[in-house]
């Protein structure tokens, strides 16, 4: 372990995303391809919300790559943008500094509480005798 490095999951519904947040130049995969292939294309916005509510600078020294299974497509867009979130703000705490990482978290909060907080809702069984 000589390289700095982060371990964070995010996750939606039943969509789980491991985000693993090292040092390195800016690269961000998801699920072993650039960022800018994620499908579907509507929700890549949201992917990009992370990198764009901080800016690059944030994530110029950092290395993420992100590991998404389960659930459907969007959860999983969910769970990823959450993981990136979550795996930014565990590094700058670990090896940054409490200013910097008070300022990420607030900004990401402010922003949309569910990139640093999981959404606990699931699925309910359906109950026969009922509607649908």
């Amino acid at each position: 372990a000589s390289k700095k490095s982060v371990q964070v999951f995010g996750r939606k519904k039943t969509a789980t995303a491991v985000a693993f947040c090292k040092e390195g130049s800016g690269l961000l995969k998801v699920n072993g391809s650039p960022i800018s292939l994620v499908q579907p294309e509507i929700l890549r916005e949201k992917v990009m919300e992370p990198l764009l509510l901080l800016g690059p600078d944030k994530f110029n020294h950092v290395d993420i790559r992100v590991r998404a299974k389960g659930g459907g497509h969007t959860s999983q867009i969910y769970a990823i943008r959450q993981a990136i979130a979550k795996s930014l703000v565990a590094y700058f705490q670990k090896y940054i500094d409490e200013a910097s990482k008070q300022e990420i978290k607030d900004i990401l909060l402010a922003y949309d509480r569910s990139l640093l907080v999981a959404d606990p809702r699931r699925m309910e069984p359906k109950k026969f005798g009922g509607p649908g």
